[in-house]
C-alpha cells in the first residue's frame, strides 16, 4: 500500500541541470543572432541614409572643388565603405572579415587623415602585418561556420575555386 517515494539522485539532477542550462545557452545564442541581424539592418539604413548628403556634395566638385570639399567628400565616401564592410562582418562571422574591415579602418585613416611620418609609417606597417596574418597565419578552419552550421560565404567561395583548380589539373 505504501508505495516508496522515487527519490531524484545527484546525477539525475545534474543531467536534468546540464539539458536546461543547454537549452538556456541555445536561446540566447539565437537572442543574440536576432540581435546581430537587427543592428545589421539598423546600420544598413543609416548607410543608406548617409549616402544622401554624399550625392549632395557631388555638384560641388565639378563647380568649385577645393580641397576642403574634396577631403569631406573622402571622409563620407571612406565610412560608408567601413560602414558596409562592418555589415558583411556581422554577415559572414569570418576571421577574413574582420581582416577586411582593419584594412579599410586603416587605409581609410591614411588617406583621410593628416598626420606625421611617424602615423604614416605605423598605418603602412599595419597594413603589412594585416596582409602577412592573411598569408601565413590565416587558418581557414577557424570561423569558417556560420550560426546555423553553415559553411561562411568567402570559405565556400575558396573551397569552389580549389575544387574547380584541382579538377583543371
Amino acid at each position: 500500500m505504501n508505495e516508496p517515494r522515487r527519490r531524484l539522485t545527484n546525477r539525475a539532477l545534474h543531467g536534468r541541470e546540464e539539458w536546461i542550462k543547454r537549452i538556456f545557452r541555445d536561446q540566447i545564442a539565437e537572442a543574440a543572432g536576432i540581435l546581430e541581424v537587427v543592428l545589421s539592418g539598423i546600420v544598413l539604413i543609416a548607410l543608406l541614409m548617409s549616402i544622401v548628403p554624399l550625392l549632395n556634395l557631388m555638384p560641388g566638385l565639378l563647380t568649385d572643388a577645393d580641397s576642403m570639399e574634396v577631403h569631406t567628400f573622402l571622409e563620407r565616401a571612406l565610412d560608408i565603405v567601413i560602414g558596409i564592410e562592418f555589415i558583411k562582418m556581422l554577415a559572414k562571422h569570418s576571421p577574413g572579415s574582420v581582416l577586411e574591415v582593419l584594412l579599410y579602418a586603416i587605409a581609410r585613416h591614411m588617406i583621410v587623415g593628416h598626420e606625421d611620418a611617424v602615423q604614416n609609417l605605423v598605418s603602412v606597417g599595419a597594413i603589412a602585418l594585416i596582409f602577412v596574418i592573411r598569408k601565413y597565419f590565416f587558418v581557414p578552419s577557424f570561423g569558417h561556420k556560420m550560426p546555423g552550421g553553415g559553411t561562411a560565404p568567402d570559405i565556400e567561395q575558396q573551397e569552389k575555386q580549389q575544387a574547380e583548380h584541382t579538377g583543371e589539373a
